[in-house]
């Protein structure tokens, strides 16, 4: 509301209440929830990694959510169980587990708690009728509608003013409707309609809105600390929440934070533009964690353009720090009890990489610390450096890069990467110690034929005072 950074400072000290508005599942995610879920996800671990416990609660929409965003039309579920002839449930479970295992290979840590829009009917319910009670809201017809006239303040996060507000909506305003800005609490269900229940008011269906109101303050309680999503929901979505919350007499969210939308080409991805691609699609030739490395490089706040070469640039940028920290690790081994000067300019990047962190999230500073840092370890790994240094600097990736950017984590996500990852360090020690016996049996063209061999799968082998090393 302030259009300004702010100090934060959690309600409870130690204790954060975060929530994040989540996908409606109808349909494979794609670049644009994979944008919004992983910088609340960077969010919440450097919170964590801040020493606070966080509660992170992100919901998912299975019901109400109708198509353009609007009271009238087709539940988005709905017309995707016609199309693909299954039951609404049959739609939402299968796009969940779908955007759950997308999650997972993102390396996105589960929420704390996930309540589902279906399953907390009666929690909705209670607080339509809590707005009714106070003169807020208003049957008609068997729908119920929030009375914005009602409540002045309607537009203060987006900073739009109730009577500059366009009349009308992108459908049919209802006659009903007392006012055109009014939203829809509570939806009768029209004959066919197959998602439907019970309620005071008759037999119908939850307004997209109020889903979120209503299991924010369930599961954090009133006046909670955090409540992100993307810039798109600030209006009206988001502005819904707080008015249905507030005006039923509820403290809500003390912080707003909006990720910025994902372009293509300059053009914001959407599907009516067909400019975009699911997740599935863009895994099937890109690695998940070159695809969360791109998403991290950006800040949350701003536009993030994706193409072929900023995956290409990302993949190389993330080949850089992941074989650094191998090579960190490799040499740990063999490494002399000692310190050096690489510890000193190891603490340097890791302060560098807390302001930035701590500086309303600024990702790419964090990642430039990174980087960084990496420039200063290879520099010094041309050398014998000493165990005090290279174990500093390990936990210095392991930490900040996997703990807090999520990009070496040891989650069951990227077991199979780690297995991988031990494999080849293995191998490749098989492979130097065989390069070498040929070396001191002066047998040099086979020597060199088997350097060339690791070379034509992008592996260089460099031959320094200490020894062979080899990279990607």
């Amino acid at each position: 509301m302030q259009r300004q950074k702010v100090k934060f400072v959690a309600g409870t000290p130690g204790k954060i209440g975060m929530y994040l508005c989540g996908p409606t599942v109808y349909s494979d995610a794609h670049l644009g929830h994979a944008k919004k879920e992983v910088a609340f996800d960077v969010i919440r671990r450097y919170l964590t990694h801040r020493g606070n416990a966080v509660r992170y609660v992100s919901n998912i929409t299975d019901v109400g959510h109708l198509l353009n965003d609007a009271d009238e039309g087709e539940d988005k579920i709905a017309r995707r169980a016609a199309l693909e002839k299954l039951e609404p449930m049959e739609v939402a479970e299968k796009y969940y587990w779908s955007f759950m295992d997308d999650m997972a290979r993102l390396s996105v840590q589960r929420p704390s708690i996930q309540p589902r829009a279906t399953g907390h009917i009666t929690e909705q319910i209670e607080l339509i009728q809590e707005l009714i009670a106070r003169g807020h809201a208003y049957e008609a017809g068997g729908s119920v509608y929030f009375d914005v006239r009602s409540w002045p303040s309607y537009g203060k996060l987006s900073g739009r003013k109730l009577d500059d507000q366009e009349e009308g909506t992108r459908e049919t305003v209802r006659g009903e409707k007392r006012d055109a800005r009014d939203f829809a609490l509570w939806k009768k269900a029209e004959h066919g309609h197959i998602m439907r229940w019970n309620s005071p008011w008759g037999s119908g269906f939850p307004g997209w809105h109020i889903e979120c109101s209503a299991m924010s303050l369930k599961y954090l309680g009133e006046n909670f600390d955090i409540h992100g999503g993307g810039l798109d929901l600030e209006f009206p979505h988001h502005e819904a929440e707080i008015a249905q919350a507030e005006a039923a007499g509820h403290g809500f969210a003390r912080y707003w934070m909006h990720n910025n939308m994902l372009t293509i080409g300059g053009e914001k991805m959407s599907k009516s533009k067909g400019n975009f691609t699911t997740l599935k699609e863009l895994f099937e030739r890109i690695d998940p964690q070159v695809v969360r490395f791109l998403l991290v490089g950006s800040h949350y706040r701003s536009v993030t353009e994706m193409s072929e070469d900023a995956f290409v640039s990302a993949q190389n940028g993330y080949r850089r720090l992941h074989d650094a920290r191998a090579e960190v690790e490799r040499r740990l081994v063999s490494a002399p009890k000692r310190s050096d000067a690489l510890s000193a300019k190891v603490t340097q990047h890791v302060q560098a990489f807390e302001e930035a962190m701590s500086d309303d999230f600024n990702t790419p500073r964090a990642v430039a610390a990174l980087f960084n840092l990496t420039s200063d370890v290879n520099a010094a790994l041309a050398g014998e450096v000493g165990r005090e240094a290279l174990e500093q600097a390990k936990a210095a990736y392991d930490e900040l890069g996997g703990q807090v950017l999520g990009l070496f984590d040891s989650g069951v996500a990227n077991s199979a990467s780690q297995d991988d990852t031990a494999l080849v360090s293995t191998l490749m020690d098989v492979v130097l110690d065989a390069r070498q016996h040929y070396r001191l049996s002066k047998q040099y063209e086979q020597s060199d034929a088997l350097r060339g061999k690791l070379a034509d799968v992008g592996v260089t082998v460099e031959d320094t005072k200490d020894g062979q090393r080899w990279k990607r």
